[in-house]
């Protein structure tokens, strides 16, 4: 019987993506620390300073080059184009969220991504869903009408971080970039309007820098960081390990993120919530199980098992 072939790096692998959703799950607290900044100024200075980290790390790994297809290939281009439009609105709903005490709803909101994302290759790409998947979103659909039905509340925080961030992945699948020339690309794109309203906001002094104690300075300055290392071990994990294995791994992030708000925030998680969140985290589980066990058949049949 033939093996199932296994990657002879995929325990580190294994262990740089698990560091990445962990460090995702746990960014609210960081965030928080900035509370005193309006989310589009943090916004503006998280898009220049990564912009500045990742041009470092393309230098550093003498890959420069790998920029120049978004600004030769129009196809490319348009794609970062729009990827860039939704990650800055995903990027600053996020903030805003967390800041103002929305931890456990923006968790909601990644919870959803993997059910928002077979939805759209069935409306924009025409993919056929297996049963569990219509299913499965079926039950999030139901999560979502409880906290409709039950709170009066329409969950725009959660709906619109799983679609933005499904759609920016969507884009991301299409564009001929990686992951790392790809956001350094957004970024350039993105930094003409973030310079422009950070030198302004510095000029009529309601910009942070230069008004802030020192601690927050190291905050705001560390944005690039903050923001480029979990994606580089992303990428790094994502080559090495089974995309089953990255597809459960993904749960992690809106996991940890949920028990902050919960337990760390204190933000309000009625019996209304729970059953919301219950249905939705029924729709996950058999998602993750269909595709668990398409993955493992299709592995299985590609060695010649079974």
């Amino acid at each position: 019987m033939s093996k199932i072939p296994v990657h002879p790096d995929a325990a580190r692998g294994a262990l740089a993506a698990t560091s990445s959703f962990l460090v995702w799950g746990v960014v609210p607290v960081y965030w928080k620390q900035m509370q005193g900044v309006s989310a589009f100024e943090l916004i503006t200075h998280r898009i220049a300073w990564s912009l500045l980290f990742l041009l470092g790390v393309l230098w550093w790994q003498k890959n420069l080059r790998a920029l120049r297809p978004a600004f030769t290939e129009s196809r490319t281009f348009g794609l970062n184009l729009l990827s860039s439009v939704l990650l800055v609105i995903n990027w600053t709903v996020y903030i805003w969220a967390v800041n103002s005490g929305h931890v456990i709803e923006s968790s909601l909101g990644y919870f959803l991504v993997p059910l928002v994302n077979v939805a759209l290759g069935s409306l924009l790409l025409h993919e056929r869903l297996r049963p569990p998947q219509w299913i499965a979103i079926g039950f999030a659909a139901a999560g979502v009408g409880v906290l409709l039905t039950r709170t009066g509340h329409v969950p725009w925080i959660a709906i619109t971080l799983a679609v933005t961030w499904a759609g920016y992945g969507l884009l991301k699948k299409r564009s001929s970039l990686g992951s790392i020339a790809g956001l350094t690309v957004e970024t350039i794109l993105l930094f003409p309007l973030a310079a422009g309203l950070l030198l302004w906001w510095h000029h009529t002094g309601e910009g942070a820098l230069g008004r802030v104690d020192l601690r927050l300075h190291l905050y705001i300055l560390s944005i690039g960081v903050v923001t480029a290392i979990p994606l580089l071990l992303f990428a790094y994990g994502a080559q090495r390990i089974r995309l089953a294995t990255l597809g459960l791994l993904q749960y992690l992030a809106p996991s940890v993120q949920f028990l902050i708000g919960w337990l760390w925030y204190r933000e309000s998680f009625d019996h209304v919530r729970l059953q919301a969140f219950g249905l939705i985290w029924c729709g996950l589980a058999l998602y993750s199980a269909d595709a668990f066990w398409i993955q493992r058949r299709m592995l299985l049949r590609s060695v010649g098992v079974g």
